[in-house]
């Protein structure tokens, strides 16, 4: 099978995935026990009639039997049609605009870097094994990998931001924005950067040991092979040999794991944003949830993150055949 078989046998598994993903995701949250409408109309703390809950039942269709709502369900997922928030009263695709962009910034930044320094951190362990540079990264790794990242958040505000009074302890931009909006555009990146520091830091360090305990066992497994001995033999300079031979033939589970780190930055981060007030997708998963579950704004966000993990999985398994030539797709 060449590429393009591979390729075309990967979309359709990677369709009957997504439908699976919809079908799992609209199996939960009908299966939730209790009436989803009266933790709605509680949610209002109005006096509501029954007429008037027989329309809001009808309105958000959950009089019609199962495989009806199932069917309606499908399409709405398909064609990203995820309802009406029902605090907001906003499309929830409209609703998780601001969160998405927020999230996409900090998760972007702080995952980027982690990845770069874990990898690169990873790769000079792996090569200086049993040595004290060794010990470090692999203790600090440990330490900082097993923290709780809330303790983490804490320890930053504490600080940075109430004893040093460097950055601010949480929020996405400075309060007199409201009113008086930057129009300077350096202004303007200034001032989300100040925002964003602290959060993205703490995701720095909770995630980048992770990384660099990850990729130096992969490096390990792969630095006394063969090919290793025979391109020194040559006389390829080590830096070679390291980056160009160890990494590239341990880089497979690397890019298994990049690839599903990417699909994961959309869902946020709900500890760190709840505890920083940034409002992203996991703030706004947490109010999704607390104190009264808005479903659809629920369904939307898993729906999404599963659907990215579907196509980063697609992205790596591509990935794999241009990387290693040992691949070959069948």
């Amino acid at each position: 099978m060449g590429l393009r078989g591979y390729i075309a046998k990967r979309i359709v598994y990677s369709l009957i995935l997504i439908w699976a993903v919809i079908t799992v995701n609209f199996l939960i949250f009908s299966m939730l026990p209790g009436d989803p409408m009266q933790q709605f109309v509680m949610s209002l703390r109005g006096n509501i009639n029954a007429e008037r809950y027989a329309e809001l039942r009808h309105s958000f269709g959950l009089d019609r039997p199962l495989h009806e709502r199932y069917l309606v369900s499908l399409g709405n997922m398909l064609t990203f049609n995820f309802g009406v928030d029902t605090i907001s009263g906003e499309p929830v695709f409209d609703h998780l605009k601001t969160p998405l962009l927020n999230t996409l910034l900090l998760m972007g930044t702080a995952s980027i870097t982690s990845m770069i320094a874990g990898i690169l951190l990873g790769v000079i362990a792996a090569y200086k094994r049993d040595s004290i540079l060794d010990t470090t990264l692999t203790t600090g790794s440990l330490v900082t990998y097993s923290v709780p990242i809330f303790f983490v958040g804490w320890i930053m505000i504490l600080f940075f931001a109430v004893q040093l009074h460097w950055f601010p302890a949480g929020g996405i931009s400075p309060m007199e924005w409201g009113r008086n909006p930057p129009t300077n555009i350096l202004q303007y990146i200034s001032g989300r950067l100040t925002y964003i520091f602290l959060p993205a830091l703490t995701l720095f360090l909770f995630t980048v040991g992770g990384w660099i305990l990850f990729t130096r066992a992969c490096v390990l497994e792969t630095i006394n092979e063969d090919y290793v001995l025979t391109a020194r033999a040559k006389g390829l300079k080590e830096r070679t040999v390291l980056y160009k031979h160890i990494l590239k033939n341990a880089s497979l589970p690397i890019i298994t794991n990049v690839a599903l780190a990417a699909a994961f930055l959309i869902s946020g981060a709900i500890i760190t944003e709840t505890l920083f007030s940034y409002n992203g997708m996991g703030l706004a998963t947490w109010y999704a949830i607390y104190p009264t579950p808005i479903l659809p704004t629920l369904q939307a966000i898993f729906y999404i993150s599963g659907l990215l993990v579907i196509i980063a999985n697609f992205i790596a398994d591509l990935l794999y055949g241009m990387i290693d030539p040992r691949v070959r797709y069948g």
